[in-house]
């Protein structure tokens, strides 16, 4: 009934990416500039594990992002 405006892929040249990898990839530079925030600050030292961190950053960040400005 209602055509959907995004597409199921997106080419560049010979190559094929479905949406949600730029969703990830939104993600993850989120989490990296929170995380660079975080050790400019010192505020990174209240982690016991800082990778654990930025994998549950990106995580969140490529939720919040999904779900609100590029919807698969």
């Amino acid at each position: 009934m209602f055509a959907s405006r995004i597409s199921s892929e997106i080419s560049f040249e010979w190559v094929y990416f479905a949406p949600f990898f730029f969703t990830v990839l939104v993600g993850f530079v989120c989490a990296y500039a929170v995380i660079k925030l975080l050790t400019l600050t010192g505020w990174i030292r209240l982690f016991w594990h800082p990778g654990l961190v930025f994998v549950a950053l990106w995580l969140l960040m490529t939720s919040l992002v999904g779900l609100t400005a590029l919807p698969p």
